[in-house]
């Protein structure tokens, strides 16, 4: 159950063990990758999951993420057999380091300084919709069905921060419901409530994912990053305590290099060119 050996080589040298991950440009995308299951986490999925958005920080090639499920689902959770069966044999305290290993998934993702963009078709279900929930932009397809259904196997809604995380992305009564209930959210529900930011037809899902990833890829990418750590940290804040810890975060942004090539571009009617620094 421990987490898998940190990944040391730049991402895009990294050869995935129980998920699927290749790095195009500046773009990593991260398969979920067991589709005669619906793509179900395993312990050593887990693990290998944390380890890569870990890397992410001192990663130097890769300025964005798509996460996605293979053959038309994003994940149906944690595997019945692998993880479920085993879980009832356990004593406490392997459970406790069980239920903190997968709170590392989010918090990982979390994290990682490069924005995330889940890209959700079919089945996204317990531990899969928390990984997508995690992610900073969702895109969905009229075929995705979101359960946070921890309450159908007799666990608390409770699970990998969805408390903390779900109200803040649909409302508190709204989050109550999906988390107490455990139903599914149809893809129309998902984008009416903002869990999904836009719905795309499954054969476009991964393309527009990707095509998403590459645009904040080619931003200012260390700006993306910025706003990707404020919008973290302000959760715990005032107003007036963001306001401040914004201002310190603007004027780091100002002094990179791309604030003044935007400038200069804008100067000259021309496109800026980021290169991240």
């Amino acid at each position: 159950m421990s987490l898998a050996n940190p990944v040391m080589l730049p991402l895009a040298d990294y050869q995935a063990r129980h998920v699927r991950f290749a790095v195009t440009g500046k773009v990593a995308t991260l398969t979920l990758n067991r589709p005669e299951k619906k793509n179900p986490l395993t312990f050593d999925s887990y693990a290998e999951i944390v380890d890569l958005f870990r890397a992410a920080a001192k990663e130097k090639i890769v300025k964005a993420f798509v996460v996605i499920g293979a053959d038309g689902n994003f994940s149906s959770g944690g595997d019945v057999h692998e993880i479920i069966g085993p879980l009832v044999r356990m004593e406490a305290a392997q459970l406790l380091e069980f239920t903190r290993m997968t709170g590392e998934v989010v918090k990982a993702m979390r994290a990682c300084p490069q924005p995330i963009i889940a890209a959700v078709d079919g089945v996204c279900a317990g531990a899969g919709a928390i990984i997508a929930m995690a992610s900073d932009i969702r895109i969905g397809t009229p075929n995705a069905k979101v359960a946070f259904l921890f309450r159908r196997v007799g666990l608390a809604g409770s699970d990998m921060g969805a408390c903390a995380v779900l109200p803040r992305i649909i409302g508190q009564g709204r989050a109550a419901e999906l988390l107490l209930t455990g139903r599914s959210m149809g893809a129309d529900e998902a984008e009416r409530w903002g869990f999904f930011n836009r719905l795309a037809a499954p054969d476009r899902l991964l393309a527009d994912a990707e095509a998403l990833a590459r645009d904040l890829a080619d931003g200012p990418t260390f700006a993306n990053s910025m706003t990707k750590r404020m919008l973290e940290m302000e959760w715990a804040m005032s107003v007036e305590t963001a306001v401040d810890a914004e201002a310190v975060a603007q004027a780091l942004c100002m002094e990179t290099e791309d604030f003044a090539r935007a400038y200069r571009a804008f100067a000259a009617k021309e496109k800026p060119v980021f290169e991240g620094n």
